[in-house]
C-alpha cells in the first residue's frame, strides 16, 4: 500500500502537465514592438484551453484577441494604431495579431475646469500639483485616471472634503499626436468642524471622547485628523467596534461648522481568564496568562473589568498562587489620562515570593504613567512603595561567610523607562530593532538605610539574510548596574540575578552566576546577557531555531565577563495567527556539578 501516495502524486503532476501543455495563447502577436509593450499585448490577448481545431475558430481567436490588443494599446496611448486579424494554415491553424502601434500620443498639461462654487487659490494650486502629470508624459488612461484621484484627495485633506470628480473630458489630437485632459471638479465648500457626537449603548462619557479630538472647534476638515481620533479610540483596547465619520452636509448648523459622529460598540463589560504554568527541573510548560519571567509553576485567575468608569477604564484584579511568585492584586489603567496617548496605572498588590534567593513578603503600591510616542514606542516614569519583610541568605565579602538576614523593609522606588519598538511585527519579527532602557533611583529605609540607583538596559536586532526573511539573524545583548549600594545592604529583590527561559536558556531560574556553599544563587551588582538566533523557515508554518545564549553577575558596578556562562540549543516554532508557539531545549556548555543537563521551555511568542 505504500506505493499509492507516489502514483497519487505522479498522476496529478501528469495531469498538471496536460493541463498547461494543452493551454495556448489565443493569438500570436506579429510586427515590430519592443519587449515590454510586446509582453503587454500578450498578456491583455490571454489563452484559451485548447488549440484551435479549425480556420473558422481560429479566425474567431483571431478577432477576439485584436479587440482586446486595440483596447490595451489605446489605453497606453497609441491612437494610431493598424492592426489586422491574421490566420495560417489548414491542418493546424494559428490565429495572429499583426500589430503595429504607430506613433505614441503625449500628454499636454492637465486644466481643470471648476465647478462652483471654486476653492481657495492656495488649495487650488495644491490640487493641481497634486495631480503629478505633466506635458510629454505618455498618454496613458490609467494615468490620467490615476491624476484625478490624486487632485480629489488633496482637495479633502485641504478641507473640501465633499469634493468629487464630474465626467472628465479628454481630447485626442490626431494632428499633434496629442491626449489633453481636462478635469471636471466640484471641489463644494470648505468644511469647518464642530465638535464630537457620540453615538454608543454603553457607559462611555461623551465628554471625554470630545477631549480627544486633536482639533478645535472650526477647525478647517483634515481626515488625518479624523483618523487619530478612530486610533485614539482603538487603542485603549476596550471597544469591539469604532467608527469615526464626518457627518452628512445636512447637519451643517448655523455656523458653517459639522460635527464628527463617532460610533462605539464596548467589548464585554468583564472576562474572566485563568492561566497555568507546570515546571519540573527540566520543563516548563505555560498555558493562559500564567506566563512569568519567574519560572515556577504556577495557577492564575484574572478578572478584568472594561469601561467601569466611562473612559476606556480597564480594572483587572489578578489571584495568582505559584511555587516562586504568588500575590493577590489589581490596577487601574486609564487611557488618554490628561492627555492623549498618556496611561495612568495604579496599583496595588500583596506578593509573598519564594526564591532560592530569598524570601519576601510585601505590600507594594505604584502610580506609573505611560506616554506613547508614535505608533509603538514610549517612555514612563513612576513611584512605586514596597513595604515588607525579607529573609535572605547572603554572602559577606569581607569575611567571605555566607550569613542570613532577616530584615523589616520600607523601600520607595523612582521608575523611568524607555521602549523604541522599530521592528516589523511584535511577536515574531524579521526585520528593524528594539531599544529598552529603565533606571530606578531607590531609598531604603527600616533595618538598613541606603539609597542607589538600579539601571539596565537591552538593545536587540533582526536581520533577514534570504529573501522573503526565509532565514533571519537575531541578537540581543543586556547590560545592568547598580550604583551606589553594597552587595549587603541592596535588598535580594533589586540584585541581578541571570539564568531562564527569558535570559540564558540551559541553566534554571537565577542559575547563572557565583552561588553560596548551600547552592544559594548570590545575586549580584552588575549584569551582561547575550544571545544569538538563527530562524529558518523550514516547512509549512514550523520554523526551526539553533540559538547560543551567555551571561554573568559581577560584584562591582560594571558588569564583569571573567565568570560567563554559556548554553547552546535548538527549538522550533509553530506559527499561529497571533504569533508564534515555542518551544526550546538547551544545554549548558560550561556547566558545574550543580546544574542541570538541559532545559525545556515552552511559551508563546519568540525567545526575544
Amino acid at each position: 500500500m505504500s506505493f499509492r501516495p507516489a502514483l497519487i502524486a505522479a498522476a496529478l503532476a501528469a495531469a498538471a502537465a496536460a493541463s498547461d501543455a494543452s493551454a495556448a495563447p489565443r493569438a500570436q502577436i506579429r510586427g515590430d514592438v519592443d519587449s515590454d509593450l510586446r509582453a503587454m499585448l500578450e498578456r491583455a490577448v490571454g489563452e484559451v484551453d485548447n488549440a484551435p481545431e479549425s480556420r473558422f475558430e481560429a479566425r474567431r481567436n483571431a478577432r477576439s484577441a485584436t479587440e482586446s490588443a486595440e483596447a490595451l494599446l489605446r489605453s497606453e496611448g497609441y491612437y494610431q494604431s493598424v492592426l489586422e486579424d491574421v490566420v495560417e494554415g489548414d491542418d493546424s491553424p494559428v490565429a495572429i495579431v499583426s500589430v503595429d502601434p504607430g506613433r505614441r500620443f503625449l500628454l499636454t498639461d492637465p486644466t481643470i475646469a471648476w465647478i462652483d462654487p471654486a476653492p481657495d487659490a492656495e488649495s487650488a494650486a495644491a490640487a493641481k500639483a497634486a495631480i503629478d502629470l505633466k506635458a510629454g508624459d505618455p498618454g496613458r488612461a490609467v494615468d490620467v485616471i490615476a491624476g484625478e484621484g490624486r487632485l480629489v484627495a488633496r482637495l479633502s485633506r485641504d478641507g473640501y472634503a465633499d469634493a468629487k470628480a464630474e465626467p472628465r473630458r479628454v481630447v485626442v489630437d490626431h494632428a499633434t499626436f496629442t491626449v489633453a485632459p481636462e478635469y471636471r471638479i466640484n471641489s463644494g465648500k470648505l468644511v469647518r468642524l464642530d465638535g464630537v457626537r457620540l453615538r454608543t449603548g454603553g457607559r462611555t462619557n461623551a465628554d471625554w471622547v470630545s477631549a480627544l479630538a486633536p482639533w478645535t472647534r472650526g477647525d478647517r476638515y483634515d481626515p488625518e485628523q479624523v483618523a487619530e481620533l478612530e486610533r485614539r479610540l482603538l487603542d485603549t483596547g476596550v471597544y469591539d467596534g469604532v467608527t469615526v465619520a464626518l457627518s452628512p452636509l445636512d447637519q451643517t448648523d448655523s455656523d458653517g461648522l459639522r460635527p464628527i459622529l463617532v460610533a462605539l460598540t464596548d467589548r464585554p463589560r468583564w472576562v474572566q481568564e485563568a492561566g497555568v504554568t507546570l515546571s519540573t527541573a527540566q520543563a516548563t510548560v505555560t498555558a493562559g496568562r500564567a506566563a512569568s519571567q519567574t519560572g515556577g509553576s504556577a495557577v492564575e485567575g484574572l478578572w478584568t473589568f472594561y469601561n467601569r468608569y466611562g473612559r476606556a477604564d480597564t480594572l483587572a484584579f489578578q489571584a495568582r498562587l505559584a511555587d516562586i511568585d504568588s500575590r493577590l492584586g489589581v490596577d487601574l489603567k486609564l487611557p488618554h489620562w490628561r492627555r492623549p496617548a498618556q496611561t495612568l496605572t495604579l496599583g496595588a498588590a500583596l506578593v509573598n515570593e519564594n526564591t532560592d534567593a530569598y524570601q519576601r513578603f510585601a505590600g507594594v503600591l505604584y502610580a506609573d504613567v505611560r506616554q506613547r510616542v508614535g505608533k509603538s514606542s514610549w517612555y514612563s516614569y513612576g513611584l512605586g512603595l514596597d513595604v515588607g519583610h525579607y529573609d535572605e541568605r547572603r554572602y559577606d565579602p569581607v569575611t567571605q561567610t555566607p550569613l542570613t538576614l532577616n530584615r523589616d523593609l520600607a523601600i520607595v522606588t523612582g521608575r523611568g523607562g524607555f521602549y523604541m519598538d522599530r521592528s516589523n511585527d511584535p511577536l515574531d519579527p524579521t526585520s528593524g530593532f528594539r531599544l529598552t532602557a529603565s533606571v530606578q533611583p531607590t531609598a531604603v529605609a527600616g533595618e538598613d538605610t541606603v539609597l542607589f540607583l538600579r539601571s539596565e538596559g537591552q538593545a536587540t536586532a533582526y536581520l533577514p539574510i534570504q529573501d522573503d526573511a526565509r532565514t533571519v539573524l537575531a541578537g540581543r545583548v543586556k547590560i545592568g548596574s547598580i550604583i551606589g549600594g553594597e552587595e549587603l545592604t541592596v535588598p535580594s529583590d533589586r540584585l541581578f540575578y541571570a539564568g531562564g527561559g527569558g535570559s540564558v536558556r540551559g541553566y534554571e531560574y537565577q542559575g547563572v552566576g557565583p552561588r553560596l556553599p548551600d547552592n544559594t544563587p548570590r545575586g549580584g551588582l552588575s549584569l551582561f546577557e547575550t544571545s544569538l538566533e538563527v530562524r529558518r523557515k523550514l516547512f509549512g508554518e514550523f520554523q526551526g531555531v539553533a540559538f547560543v545564549d551567555g551571561g554573568a553577575v559581577g560584584f562591582q558596578e560594571t558588569p564583569n565577563l571573567s565568570n560567563m556562562r554559556y548554553a547552546a540549543g535548538l527549538g522550533v516554532r509553530y506559527k499561529l495567527p497571533f504569533g508564534p508557539i515555542r518551544a526550546d531545549v538547551a544545554l549548558p556548555l560550561n556547566k558545574r556539578e550543580s546544574d542541570p543537563d538541559f532545559q525545556v521551555y515552552i511559551s508563546i511568542g519568540q525567545a526575544f
